[in-house]
């Protein structure tokens, strides 16, 4: 899995991607997923799922593709339930405003 944590002015954001999905674009219906376009964004540090779960454990706002990722976050405690499917692979993004 690649992490990747962002700082903006309101909080982080914690972006977590199984690896092997980066550099694809997944499409269903009128969602896109395109981790071509926006690698950037997962692209981080690699890491094994007890660092992932880590991270999770302390963030508030996360951003999440690949099955591994929402397993991580799912033994983090964070709920998986708004997760949507595309092409298979589960996409989940929760953001909590200050």
């Amino acid at each position: 899995m690649l992490l990747k944590i962002h700082r903006t002015p309101t909080g982080e954001v914690t972006a977590i991607c199984d690896s092997e999905l980066l550099g694809t674009i997944l499409s269903e219906g009128a969602v896109q997923l395109d981790l071509q376009a926006h690698s950037g964004f997962y692209q981080g540090k690699k890491v094994d799922e007890r660092e992932a779960i880590s991270a999770l454990r302390s963030s508030e706002n996360v951003n999440l593709v690949g099955k591994r990722s929402l397993c991580a976050a799912k033994k983090a405690g964070v709920s998986t339930a708004g997760a949507i499917m595309v092409q298979g692979v589960p996409h989940l993004q929760i953001y909590r405003l200050p």
